[in-house]
């Protein structure tokens, strides 16, 4: 990646990381006990936000369809959560593996230009065209 000498990619307006130099210089630093919020932060706005997401989901309604054809509701509940454990795995193995190789801007892009696509195929879809 070619280095520009304000730190920015034209597609990163992300502020540049501060240095070493400008770590030690600051002294209103971030405490480190801060950390733990924000990881409990991470944690609970991804579970709201996939929980609220897998509400009536479709495979919601499978899970649920499988628990009452089986009559065994603690192994179809098992597979379902390995399964969905599993592609979130994927997901964030897959995540991380972009943000080595992308600017966050330009996946912020990509993501909202797949979602369109998906919406619009999904409107066509629902429309009959």
């Amino acid at each position: 990646m070619k280095a520009y000498s304000s730190g920015m990619t034209p597609l990163n307006l992300a502020p540049p990381k501060p240095t070493l130099d400008d770590q030690s210089r600051n002294t209103t630093a971030v405490p480190t006990s801060t950390a733990a919020p924000g990881v409990f932060n991470c944690f609970l706005s991804t579970f709201v936000t996939i929980f609220l997401a897998e509400l009536g989901d479709k495979t919601q309604v499978a899970t649920l369809l499988m628990s009452a054809q089986s009559h065994q509701p603690w192994v179809v509940f098992a597979g379902a959560a390995s399964a969905l454990i599993a592609t979130s795995l994927v997901g964030v193995l897959i995540g991380r593996w972009l943000t080595k190789r992308l600017t966050p801007r330009t996946l912020e892009l990509a993501t909202g230009g797949i979602l369109a696509v998906v919406a619009t195929l999904l409107f066509i879809d629902i429309a009959g065209m």
